[in-house]
């Protein structure tokens, strides 16, 4: 296993044991995050994001499983796949993500790290019905965005 590789085990273990300052020390201080659900974040805002959602998951953590695998990287780039298994908490309602993570990489931490996933799958598990009706079209899944947007801003002022 080489160092990059090492480094993608490093942040997915830390997210299994809920340890949003060991995910957030795999990252470059320019880090650049982005999924369907929170896009283009930076810098401070992809570890405030971390910790913010671990910080979700602590309240049921018997609720709460990731697993990973695929990891493979070079000195550029990485990739792997992991899966989440969590309530979402705004609605009550299981959750299975399948999620494909990308990194570039920049003294020896993730400098870019991009999640993508099926969105409709997601948005069907977690909004139920609502998900099913309205989650594949623009208009939910920017109104889930501002949501996150929101929440995300309003955590880092209380934990500025």
């Amino acid at each position: 296993m080489n160092t990059n590789e090492t480094l993608i085990h490093s942040f997915y273990s830390s997210f299994q044991q809920l340890n949003a300052e060991g995910m957030k020390a795999c990252y470059h201080p320019d880090v650049k995050f982005s999924d369907p659900a929170f896009p283009d974040l930076k810098g401070e805002e992809a570890g405030a994001m971390w910790s913010m959602l671990i910080d979700t998951l602590k309240k049921n953590p018997m609720d709460w499983k990731l697993e990973f695998s695929k990891v493979k990287a070079d000195e550029v780039s990485g990739s792997c796949r992991w899966e989440a298994h969590y309530t979402f908490s705004l609605t009550g309602r299981k959750v299975h993500n399948i999620i494909d993570a990308s990194f570039e990489f920049k003294d020896g931490k993730i400098i870019r790290h991009t999640d993508t996933f099926d969105f409709y799958r997601w948005a069907r598990m977690a909004f139920g019905m609502t998900g099913m009706l309205l989650g594949w079209t623009p208009f939910f899944k920017k109104k889930v965005q501002a949501t996150t947007r929101k929440r995300l801003d309003g955590f880092m002022k209380r934990n500025g």
